[in-house]
């Protein structure tokens, strides 16, 4: 069974984590050998999103134990909040751990600006990225290799544009990790149009 670990911090987009979330649970309903979790760096019981959902958490994020799939959502990067992802990055934690969960052998993803959480944990340098439009100049001021796609697939890093982008994450991820056919019957149980926008190391 294949272990898919989506990392939620107090300020992260709320369709970045869920939509995904919805996405893997739909092809576990459908007969996908997966266990899907919501999971923080450190013990926290609820987190707050961005527009104010209030979720619980499965677990904590470890690079003793690292999942198959670590799915990384962005928010509050772009206008410098203090909860979301770049306050993350400022702290550094979250950075730190998901580059010892990459380190453990896990494929690591982002949706939206969760990719610039990606480039703080020294991800993406040297590699095909996409992050939200908005965070895009902050993106090329890296070391990564911006392409305009809106899922970049290097492998075991994977990147996606902003925020609905995440679904087309998921629909590829699923296609990896299951087939091709479980990610199109999601597709249509979602009634979300895929776009053929993913560019493939």
């Amino acid at each position: 069974m294949a272990t898919v670990e989506i990392l939620v911090y107090d300020g992260f987009d709320e369709l970045d984590a869920i939509g995904p979330f919805e996405a893997f649970e739909m092809a576990v309903d459908d007969g996908a050998s997966l266990a899907v979790s919501l999971v923080t760096v450190e013990r926290q019981a609820r987190v707050t999103a961005a527009h104010g959902l209030r979720i619980d958490t499965d677990g904590v994020l470890s690079a003793d134990d690292p999942p198959d799939l670590l799915l990384v959502p962005g928010g509050g990067w772009n206008d410098r909040r203090e909860r979301g992802a770049w306050a993350e990055a400022e702290r550094g934690v979250v950075p730190d751990v998901v580059a010892g969960v990459h380190d453990a052998g896990a494929t690591v993803a982002s949706v939206c600006t969760g990719g610039m959480l990606l480039s703080r944990a020294g991800l993406l340098a040297g590699r095909p990225a996409i992050t939200h439009s908005g965070a895009l100049n902050d993106l090329r001021a890296t070391d990564a290799d911006v392409v305009a796609a809106r899922v970049v697939d290097d492998g075991d890093v994977v990147t996606a544009g902003g925020i609905t982008s995440g679904l087309d994450l998921a629909l590829h991820l699923l296609e990896r990790l299951v087939d091709r056919e479980t990610a199109e019957r999601v597709a249509r149980g979602l009634e979300y149009d895929r776009r053929d926008d993913v560019s493939v190391s």
